[in-house]
């Protein structure tokens, strides 16, 4: 990993090396230094750290805290193809090794929609992070309840659905050799604080879903009244909460217990 100079005023591009050797293209917004809690941000679906929704989201939480934001696998400037999910986790993996290297000893992964479920992943069965926040975030695979789902779901799965997701700056790789392990299941699995927010107006998965994930983990439950999906929907005044609770939620590390892995098995995170 290495970082490459400056991407704007303030800003360095950086550039990671996932477990399987996917080069993943990220930001990194220095804040106000190593003594708040730093954050690892995972976009949505479609989207890229160069999306204005996503610019806006860093922007913000930038002013509070030190924020490393990558580009997820097939999607912005990153190498590879997008697994909508499972292979991504080792994305924040890489990410959440970076800050440690530069010092971060309080680190807080924070995802939007597929990067929600990214993050509860990573948490779960990689190195795991100081708290994991997700935002709009699936908590089972194949949901159809709603017209945008099922338009996402086209994407996935017919050619011209494929060839769409291209158009729109998205590289898929195939189908789901094995059908992961749901969110809701690896929720519970996380053993560090958790938030979970969602809009009441979500347009892509049922508020109930949300509160289902929430309970599954034991984390923090947050609806949103008004909002819907995921950075688009994301206020200023959001992103200072969120803020506030990692700073609240994270205390300083005890110097005698270091952070270790959870010993999960590596290959247990690649499903495609």
């Amino acid at each position: 990993m290495n970082s490459d100079g400056p991407f704007v005023t303030g800003v360095c591009h950086v550039t990671l090396s996932a477990e399987d050797g996917t080069r993943i293209s990220g930001a990194l917004h220095p804040g106000p230094g190593t003594s708040a809690p730093a954050f690892v941000l995972a976009h949505g679906f479609t989207n890229h750290i160069g999306k204005p929704s996503v610019r806006r989201v860093l922007s913000r939480l930038s002013r509070r805290a030190p924020v490393l934001a990558v580009d997820l696998r097939g999607h912005g400037g990153s190498a590879g193809r997008s697994t909508v999910g499972p292979n991504e986790a080792m994305d924040v993996d890489a990410a959440v090794a970076h800050l440690r290297g530069l010092g971060h000893e309080r680190i807080v992964t924070l995802g939007f929609s597929l990067g929600g479920s990214v993050v509860l992943r990573q948490a779960a069965l990689g190195t795991p992070p100081d708290a994991v926040v997700s935002v709009s975030g699936p908590a089972r695979w194949f949901v159809r309840d709603t017209p945008a789902m099922r338009r996402v779901h086209w994407l996935l799965e017919q050619p011209h659905g494929r060839l769409t997701a291209r158009l729109l700056g998205v590289r898929l790789a195939g189908p789901w050799p094995a059908v992961p392990v749901s969110p809701i299941e690896l929720a519970a699995r996380v053993r560090v604080p958790q938030l979970i927010v969602h809009g009441t107006d979500d347009h892509y998965f049922p508020l109930a879903d949300a509160r289902a994930l929430s309970e599954s983990g034991g984390g923090e439950f947050w609806p949103i009244e008004g909002m819907r999906h995921a950075e688009s929907s994301t206020t200023p005044e959001l992103v200072d909460r969120i803020a506030e609770w990692a700073m609240d939620t994270v205390e300083p590390p005890d110097r005698g217990s270091p952070t270790t892995p959870q010993g999960s098995d590596p290959t247990e995170r690649t499903h495609a």
